[in-house]
């Protein structure tokens, strides 16, 4: 097969969490424009359904989906529902995350409790819904979105909480891609690193200097940097 050939995604659904903004939205892009049909979850529905009418726009057939990711109900609900629609399930991206600031010392178990929810429990009961999906068809990709954060203590933001969580998706994920690759399902995950978001920019202001000298290529990263390297792993191209 020629080699763009191996990028398409015609034929194919995906779905996104995370989808309405951020890198999540920028992914959804992609992956419309490689030809699949998308589902968009984002626990801001209005915020989903705009983006799915841009989706539509590629020619392209879009879910908007309200979510929340810590509800295993309500993941299940999600995935189901593709399945009743389109009747398969071939590429998932989970991108959904969270992220407050504090001192360890200071961390409220509250906030410990919604980043690791958020960040850690929702990937997982997605990434268990999809590879049930896509073991039962006997294919399919998965990528989540971990972060840079999950190997280094990124500065100068305080973020232990954050930090442990994305740690916990890269492991995550090399033991679900263990456990399936043999079965067809492929996961993977990318790290970014500096990357200006909705999330991010509130940090800018003050931050946006240090996080700018840390890279090398001396800028911030932005979602459509993440647009290739996603659509390789989800496509045959990394086969």
């Amino acid at each position: 097969m020629p080699i763009l050939e191996r990028f398409s995604l015609a034929g194919r659904t995906a779905f996104v969490t995370g989808a309405a903004q951020g890198i999540g939205r920028a992914l959804t892009q992609a992956l419309a424009e490689a030809g699949a049909d998308v589902a968009i979850a984002d626990r801001n529905g209005e915020d989903a359904g705009q983006a799915a009418e841009e989706i539509r726009s590629l020619g392209v057939r879009a879910l908007a989906l309200p979510l929340g990711v810590t509800d295993s109900g309500q993941v299940i609900g999600v995935i189901d529902e593709i399945l009743a629609r389109w009747g398969q399930l071939d590429v998932a991206v989970n991108a959904g995350g969270i992220a407050v600031r504090s001192p360890a010392e200071n961390i409220p178990e509250t906030d410990w409790d919604a980043i690791l929810g958020v960040n850690l429990k929702g990937v997982f009961l997605c990434c268990q819904a999809e590879g049930r999906a896509m073991l039962a068809q006997g294919r399919g990709s998965i990528v989540n979105i971990a972060s840079m954060s999950a190997r280094i203590v990124n500065r100068p933001q305080q973020h232990a909480h954050y930090n442990a969580s994305k740690a916990g998706v890269v492991q995550l994920t090399r033991t679900m891609a263990a456990e399936w690759t043999s079965r067809g399902v492929r996961v993977n995950s990318l790290s970014p690193g500096h990357t200006l978001t909705p999330m991010t920019a509130r940090g800018v202001a003050t931050d946006g200097p240090v996080w700018a000298a840390n890279t090398p290529m001396s800028r911030l990263g932005t979602p459509d940097d993440l647009q290739g390297a996603a659509l390789f792993l989800v496509s045959d191209a990394s086969a």
